[in-house]
């Protein structure tokens, strides 16, 4: 156990946590809907319940995703999917979990919270599945699981401090959807396809990996902060 802590690429565990936490701050808000008409004694259970079931639900889920980048053009699509996922963290939501049905019961908060979370998960899963894949072969399994179970009580009980320090520094989203946009070139780049096809089957070489990372991290981060300028301006004239 000593051996594993050594030789951890704390880069790849703070790229999980970090995704994690932008991507998962609706899950403080899913499980406090859910179990508000809990009683006092049985909203801990609730939420114990809710955010074990729910992390245990995505561990599953971004392994099986992890396996299926194995597949030629998935991880083509995978690096689609973040491209989204990054411009979409910079654009406003209007929607936080409005329709989130609360239970009376602790089982049915608890059924409420995983339908929720398995139905909003599809983006911290990729996200975390693309980050993953930058550790050793033989160590991601134990990087997704070591990672989500660090960010779990930074998301659940620090989740008003990461909202606070979010909200001074906005800089943090930027680095987030940059991030995104990063991991996004390297699973353009490390498709089988892309690899059979144009190097041979090996790894591409580091400076063409490092363009396209680079490249899709700055055309995330651009990309979004216009949309998000455009509807800004859209909502101000209407609100005029």
């Amino acid at each position: 156990m000593f051996e594993f802590f050594q030789q951890l690429q704390w880069s790849a565990i703070g790229q999980i946590i970090l995704i994690d936490i932008l991507l998962g701050g609706d899950n403080a808000i899913i499980i406090a809907l859910a179990c508000r008409n809990l009683q006092k004694a049985q909203r801990i259970k609730g939420i114990l319940w809710g955010t074990v079931g729910a992390i245990g639900m995505r561990v599953v889920l971004i392994l099986f995703a992890m396996e299926m980048l194995k597949i030629p053009f998935l991880r083509l699509v995978g690096g689609a999917l973040l491209l989204w996922i990054g411009i979409k963290l910079l654009i406003p939501e209007d929607d936080h979990g409005d329709g989130i049905q609360a239970s009376s019961s602790v089982w049915g908060a608890v059924k409420t919270i995983l339908i929720a979370d398995f139905v909003m998960s599809l983006d911290n899963v990729i996200a975390i599945a693309g980050a993953a894949t930058n550790a050793p072969a033989d160590h991601q399994t134990a990087y997704v699981i070591f990672g989500l179970l660090v960010s779990v009580p930074v998301i659940i009980w620090g989740s008003t401090i990461v909202l606070k320090i979010i909200d001074k520094f906005p800089l943090v989203i930027m680095f987030g959807a940059g991030l995104l946009g990063w991991l996004a070139g390297g699973m353009f780049i490390g498709d089988v396809y892309i690899q059979n096809t144009f190097f041979g089957g090996t790894e591409s070489p580091a400076v063409i990996k490092y363009t396209a990372e680079i490249g899709c991290a700055l055309l995330v981060m651009m990309v979004g902060k216009l949309i998000a300028i455009r509807k800004a301006d859209a909502a101000s004239e209407k609100a005029e």
